[in-house]
């Protein structure tokens, strides 16, 4: 069983990294936040894009084409959100 969740390194990696920027965004810091989320999503991209068929573990769910441009979309957009708004003003 062990062997099968080291397997999964890749998408838990990615995961862990979404998982901080929700809670940097749920400590009120939307910006910083959502760097971090768009930051997984393309650790997740280049993740899918650079490791083999059997070694992507989960992140491999469809050809690797259409995950990398599914990804490639939702970090892209993810990214434009957390530039387009605007900062806090004090």
């Amino acid at each position: 069983m062990l062997s099968g969740l080291r397997r999964q390194w890749p998408i838990a990696v990615s995961l862990g990294v979404v998982l901080v920027g929700l809670a940097v965004v749920a400590m009120g810091h939307f910006r910083r936040g959502t760097v971090l989320l768009a930051f997984g999503v393309t650790l997740a991209l280049f993740l899918r894009l650079l490791l083999a068929q059997d070694d992507a573990g989960m992140l491999a769910v469809r050809s690797k084409r259409v995950d990398v441009v599914v990804l490639a979309v939702l970090a892209a957009a993810t990214s434009l959100l957390a530039l387009w708004v605007p900062p806090p003003s004090t």
